[in-house]
């Protein structure tokens, strides 16, 4: 693991830094009081402190998710990211900034703004293991660790420059612990607009309409909105691709496949889909 991310990593168990050790083949972080994390031999380290509640995505949705995002019809969301992270990376005082992505998925986003961010290194969060076998390869300068977003994050206090949370869970306090002071958190939500043609005709979630009014509750008590834009594109789908898009979210979880297939079937290609997004700035209180 690069030092400059594992000099910023934490025993989840009692909060001690954490240093590589070797025995063979086999690699894990060891802290001073023994406590010890095994690495798998597909690169992410598990720094769980105990069970997690959940598995997060399956393998399923996680390749679904891959194949979607590397044709590229998200690009609009990755570039917002990419920009508005450089702007807050060149305000910091930092040598190699941060960027931690919790609740990572693939890593796919976490590239991206490294991409934009030539001296930062990154670290992917997330409790799926199909996910972080992929973010623990995205890019060369990241790294994968199993966690879970609503425990104690294996960071140090003040670590990170720019935190994502890209369609994910939002910890307000822990997000606020490891952030630098000079740092944000980039939130990107769904617009209400948001893949609003595939909705009805799908019979697939809904945008809460009062999404952006939780979100900014839940986090008021550790951070200022600093600033909010909306991205959006239109895509034009084929039916294979709208069946990954379905795939790769939450109505994954509650869609009748055989009812799906079925109407997804029936749509004229090519598909038009909006994609509409909230990019939030939140700045440590």
């Amino acid at each position: 693991m690069d030092d400059r991310i594992l000099a910023r990593l934490r025993c989840p168990v009692c909060g001690e830094a954490l240093a590589e050790t070797t025995a063979g083949t086999a690699r894990a972080l060891r802290c001073p009081r023994r406590h010890s994390f095994d690495v798998a031999r597909q690169g992410y380290v598990n720094l769980l402190a105990g069970r997690a509640p959940h598995t997060g995505d399956t393998a399923e949705m996680v390749a679904a998710r891959a194949d979607f995002l590397a044709a590229g019809h998200y690009a609009t969301v990755a570039a917002a990211l990419g920009a508005t992270a450089r702007e807050i990376a060149d305000g910091a005082d930092e040598a190699y900034p941060l960027v931690v992505d919790a609740g990572a998925g693939t890593g796919w986003y976490l590239a991206a703004v490294l991409a934009a961010l030539p001296d930062a290194v990154g670290l992917a969060l997330d409790v799926a293991k199909p996910a972080l076998r992929r973010a623990a390869r995205i890019h060369p300068r990241a790294a994968a660790a199993l966690a879970d977003t609503w425990q104690r994050l294996p960071l140090a206090d003040r670590s990170a420059t720019v935190l994502l949370n890209v369609f994910a869970p939002r910890n307000g306090a822990e997000f606020h612990r490891v952030l630098d002071p000079a740092g944000a958190l980039l939130v990107v939500t769904p617009a209400a607009d948001h893949l609003a043609e595939l909705v009805d005709t799908l019979d697939l979630l809904r945008v809460d309409p009062a999404k952006a009014d939780r979100v900014a509750g839940s986090l008021s008590a550790h951070f200022t909105e600093e600033s909010t834009t909306e991205h959006r594109a239109r895509l034009e789908l084929s039916r294979t691709e709208v069946a990954t898009l379905v795939g790769m979210g939450p109505s994954a979880w509650h869609a009748d496949p055989a009812r799906l297939a079925e109407r997804i079937t029936a749509l004229p290609e090519p598909v038009p889909v909006t994609l509409a997004v909230r990019l939030t700035v939140h700045r440590p209180r």
